[in-house]
């Protein structure tokens, strides 16, 4: 077998600090005292939500339980998380 002809081609794969470090999601949870509209408002001061992404959030939170509402690196979320706690919402990063 000739390997100097062989059509093998090596392919490279950019690995992100993200996927090295891993990914985390940020989930909110549903709770009894926070009502649509702050939850609304906490989404878009803090995650940066459209008004519509946000009000999906709150409902599938309201409805399901729970919603994963950002993802990323532990170092960009874990300042989120703890705004979002600081405002009354339960919240936690899951990975």
């Amino acid at each position: 077998m000739n390997h100097s002809n062989s059509s093998t081609k090596h392919e490279e794969k950019t690995v992100s600090l993200e996927e090295l470090v891993g990914t985390y999601y940020l989930i909110l949870y549903n709770d009894d005292h926070n009502t649509f509209d702050w939850v609304i408002e906490c989404l878009i001061d803090l995650c940066q939500h459209q008004a519509e992404q946000a009000e999906q959030c709150a409902l599938l939170v309201h409805f399901k339980g729970k919603c994963q509402i950002k993802k990323g690196s532990y170092n960009e979320l874990k300042p989120i998380c703890e705004a979002l706690l600081d405002r009354g919402l339960s919240a936690k990063l899951e990975d």
